[in-house]
């Protein structure tokens, strides 16, 4: 059998059975220091597809680079079909930040597909499209809500996406939304390019959790044994389908003023159940925040400070009984599962 070739990425070549982190030149900075979008290549010894897996394309969205830590950490990868890239930090500006976008305040998920001579974010958007996106088979995208926002783990997968579907179940996550494509975006324009994107969306902006890093991990872990690029052995399996989500709604602040939730994510609702109350702050007048449409509650503001027309409670329309039967059993999958890293406590 003909040796596989080796890997070539940003001008490196990874031998087959290897791995190597390569930097991706991006721009300077001001003082002069480099900037790259680094990406670690784990090329495997047997033909197989090519799977990336990219993180904090919004510099804030920290959950997905913990993910990405961890994932690399694995031991599944010794006996590697094809090729994994995994890029936990796009965004290094924001990053290093804290913040979401790039220091021209644009937002990096707008400006794909880019160009060689755009402005910083069109350059890193093409630096993307053309060192990872075009040497892939498939793509994991993996978010976090803003900040003072935090998200159920889901999945979100192009309305046309049919063949991407069975890795959105493969994955694992609690809840799976079709969602539309936004003009700009990483997934619109590399399925533009052939390429499809599950993104993953889980917890809050600058912030670690538990249940959304081991999720991810198990999720990413599935898909690629689902891709026949890794054994079964050691793939943490899961029970059961993720809840299909049909649509779903924000329910929005009636006044502004002082927020105290009573539902949280993870919660059914039914038409009417008081989601929260917001008062004055001065006590004198309390409006409740109720529930228009039965649902699954997939993200929620953290925040108590309220504005009139904030968006509050993210409610997606799901099968009541199906959907608290799955977290039950997502829930009951992390309590059993061992730990991804045997001293991490977040």
């Amino acid at each position: 059998m003909a040796r596989r070739s080796p890997f070539e990425i940003g001008g490196f070549h990874i031998p087959p059975g290897t791995r190597r982190t390569v930097d991706l030149p991006v721009s300077v900075l001001s003082d002069h220091t480099p900037v790259n979008m680094s990406a670690h290549v784990i090329h495997g010894a047997e033909d197989g597809p090519t799977l990336f897996v990219s993180a904090a394309i919004h510099g804030d969205e920290v959950i997905g680079v913990e993910i990405a830590r961890r994932l690399l950490r694995s031991r599944q990868f010794s006996r590697l079909r094809g090729t994994l890239i995994v890029v936990p930090i796009v965004n290094t500006f924001g990053f290093l930040n804290h913040s979401r976008y790039l220091p021209d305040r644009r937002d990096l998920n707008r400006c794909f597909p880019g160009s060689e001579g755009g402005s910083l974010a069109s350059r890193l958007a093409h630096l993307f499209m053309t060192e990872i996106v075009a040497r892939s088979d498939l793509g994991i995208d993996l978010h976090s809500a803003a900040i003072h926002r935090t998200n159920l783990p889901q999945i979100r997968v192009s309305p046309k996406a049919q063949e991407t579907l069975a890795y959105a179940d493969a994955f694992g996550a609690p809840v799976v939304i079709r969602s539309g494509l936004r003009d700009g975006s990483l997934r619109k324009e590399a399925q533009n390019a052939g390429v499809d994107i599950l993104l993953y969306e889980a917890g809050e902006g600058l912030r670690f959790d538990e249940q959304s890093a081991r999720v991810g991990v198990a999720g990413i872990l599935r898909v690629m044994h689902a891709l026949d690029m890794i054994p079964e052995d050691g793939v943490p399996l899961a029970e059961g389908v993720p809840v299909r989500a049909a649509d779903s709604a924000w329910e929005r602040a009636p006044a502004g003023g002082l927020l105290r939730a009573y539902k949280t994510i993870g919660e059914m609702v039914e038409p009417g159940d008081v989601l929260g109350i917001v008062a004055d702050p001065f006590g004198e007048e309390e409006m409740e925040l109720t529930a228009s449409q039965t649902g699954l509650i997939i993200g929620r503001a953290n925040l108590p400070i309220v504005n009139e027309g904030d968006a509050l409670f993210h409610i997606a329309t799901v099968n009541s009984a199906t959907a608290e039967q799955q977290i039950e059993t997502l829930n009951a999958q992390l309590d059993g599962a061992a730990m991804f890293d045997e001293d991490e406590i977040i």
